[in-house]
Order: structure tokens, then C-alpha cells, then sequence
């Protein structure tokens, strides 16, 4: 027992050890999530823009922000209603209506040098068959999209960058590192593994050193048996 009693501060000890090397070492990336509005609820899209092709009725969004993966990643803010946003554009054949929410973020999630527009709503009429991308286009231009079909900006904003990884300080963490076609708000793709890598590398840490800890205990205790 006591030699058990000896191990668990070297435990515990590990775990904080691990805990703030998360911290230290957290990052995200910058980008423009989308969401699709189901049941009053915002739910992350699991296909881009350019491949969904949204009902006369919807409600749909884009959320400028910081965010590590999809189960990061901020919600538009807001109200989000249909009649509210598409009240005054009535139905007519051949068209359907999309209801907009374009919410730029934050000061302290813009790129150095740039301030986020206010959160603004719209209703794009546009061709039954038409995509939101195309939706996006006729109510929000200019837009911008890397050579992965990353989408990078909505009205112009931001000036510059794409999905790139921020530091947790809010810096770049260096040139190349980047969302790129992972971010399924973005490009229809499936969410990126690289920032989720730290759980299950974290998880062997803490048993390795676990293991390390019981081995000690037993050695101390056939030292003195």
C-alpha cells in the first residue's frame, strides 16, 4: 500500500504536467465555418458550400472565428428566421429563396491589421437548382476561394489569408500551415485530422507515464519485501 501511495503523486503529477503542455501547445485555424439551421437549431454543414443545394425556405450561415475543429467552431449569431430575413421577397416560380446570416467575428479573431464588418443578414433570390455558393455570390461579393476550394472570404473580408493556423496567442504559427480542403465549412471535405492529434498522443502520454509510476511503486516495494 505504501508503495502504491508513492506512485500516485508521480501520477498526478504527470496529468499536470500534460494539461498545461495542451495549453502551451494549443492551436486553431482561421476560417469561415459553414452552418445550416435545422429545428431552430445551427448545425455544422458536413458538405461545402459549393455541393449543398439548399430548399426555397432555408436559413443557412458562415461564421468567421478561431476554431481548432467543427466541434470547436463558433455559431453564426443572432436571430436566424426565415420570415424575418426572406419576409419581404415573396416566392415566385422557377426561384427559390435562402435566407443568409453572414456573421464576421470577432476584433479578437480578425488577422492583424483587419476589423471585422457587423453581422449582417440576406435573402438570395436565386434559380431552383442553384447551390449556396452561388446563393453566397448573389448577395455577398466579392468572394474569395484558394486553389482547394477553400472558402477564404465573404465581401471581401478577410483582405487576405485562408484558413490559416493561429497560435494560441492569436499569431500565425507559421507560413504553409494551413486549414486547407479539411475544413468541411469550407470545401465540402471532412474535418482536417490535424488538430485533433493531440487527444489520442496525449493519451499514450499519460499512460506511459502511468505505467512509469506503477513500475517505480513495485520496484520500491521488492527492494524492501
Amino acid at each position: 500500500m505504501t508503495a502504491v501511495r508513492r506512485a500516485v503523486p508521480v501520477l498526478a503529477a504527470a496529468l499536470l504536467l500534460l494539461g498545461s503542455a495542451g495549453r502551451a501547445g494549443a492551436t486553431g485555424y482561421r476560417y469561415w465555418s459553414f452552418w445550416e439551421r435545422t429545428g431552430g437549431e445551427w448545425t455544422y454543414a458536413t458538405q461545402g458550400p459549393s455541393a449543398v443545394r439548399p430548399d426555397d425556405g432555408a436559413v443557412q450561415g458562415f461564421r468567421f472565428a478561431v476554431s481548432a475543429d467543427s466541434a470547436d467552431a463558433s455559431r453564426p449569431r443572432g436571430a436566424a428566421d426565415f420570415g424575418t430575413i426572406c419576409g419581404r421577397t415573396p416566392a415566385k416560380s422557377g426561384t427559390k429563396r435562402v435566407a443568409l446570416v453572414l456573421d464576421f467575428g470577432t476584433a479578437a479573431d480578425a488577422p492583424s491589421g483587419e476589423r471585422p464588418p457587423g453581422r449582417r443578414t440576406a435573402c438570395a433570390r436565386v434559380s431552383g437548382d442553384a447551390t449556396t455558393a452561388e446563393a453566397l455570390a448573389a448577395v455577398a461579393k466579392p468572394l474569395r476561394y484558394d486553389s482547394d476550394a477553400l472558402l477564404c472570404a465573404i465581401a471581401g473580408y478577410p483582405e487576405k489569408g485562408c484558413g490559416e493556423q493561429v497560435s494560441a496567442k492569436g499569431g500565425s504559427a507559421g507560413p504553409g500551415n494551413t486549414a486547407g480542403s479539411g475544413k468541411s465549412g469550407g470545401s465540402g471535405s471532412s474535418s482536417g485530422s490535424g488538430p485533433s492529434l493531440g487527444l489520442p498522443i496525449g493519451a499514450g502520454v499519460v499512460a506511459a507515464l502511468a505505467g512509469a509510476a506503477v513500475w517505480q511503486a513495485r520496484r520500491r516495494r521488492d527492494d524492501t519485501g
